[in-house]
Formats: structure tokens, C-alpha cells, sequence
């Protein structure tokens, strides 16, 4: 995954975003949204041929890359006890 910083302030952040999968920045906006201080998130793909996406987010107070970083070891996170849970059921089966 290759990520720039188009456009960054202290309340927005506007990222170019290629070599990845729409279905993980959903799951990364999904979290940000859970998030009281973030006032938007959305991803949408610039062009399906090139698979580039931009991610925009807007905080209330703090920073909107840090609101990322947490968002993303959420989903991290949320993803190795998925993995741990499905891997103690295929053992016991």
C-alpha cells in the first residue's frame, strides 16, 4: 500500500492512496467513525482502472492522522482475534 498526504491541517487530512483494497479502508473508516472527535471519514475510488483512492478525514479536536493510526491498530487488532477465534474452531473440529 503506498500512501501520500495530499492535503493536511490541523482538523483534515486528505490521503492518495493506491496498491491496497477498498474493502481495508472500509474497515478503517469503519472504525474511525466510531470515534466521537471524528467528524467525517470517507473513501472513494478515483479511478477503477488504476484502483487509486483518496481518504479524507475531519476531526473535531486532535489530530486527524493520529485518529488513523489509532483506527488502524483497532482493525489490527480486531483482526488477530478474529483470526485466533477461527483458528481455536478449525483445532476443536
Amino acid at each position: 500500500m503506498d500512501v501520500q498526504v495530499k492535503e493536511s491541517s490541523s482538523k483534515e487530512v486528505l490521503l492518495n492512496i493506491s496498491k491496497s483494497d477498498i474493502s481495508t479502508l472500509y474497515i478503517v473508516q469503519h472504525e474511525l467513525l466510531k470515534d466521537p472527535t471524528v467528524e467525517f471519514a470517507g473513501v472513494i475510488l478515483k479511478h477503477p482502472l488504476t484502483k487509486e483512492y483518496a481518504m479524507r478525514v475531519n476531526t473535531s479536536k486532535g489530530s486527524p492522522i493520529k485518529e488513523i493510526e489509532k483506527a488502524t491498530k483497532a482493525a489490527l487488532d480486531y483482526s488477530d482475534e478474529l483470526k485466533k477465534a477461527i483458528n481455536s474452531k478449525i483445532k476443536g473440529a
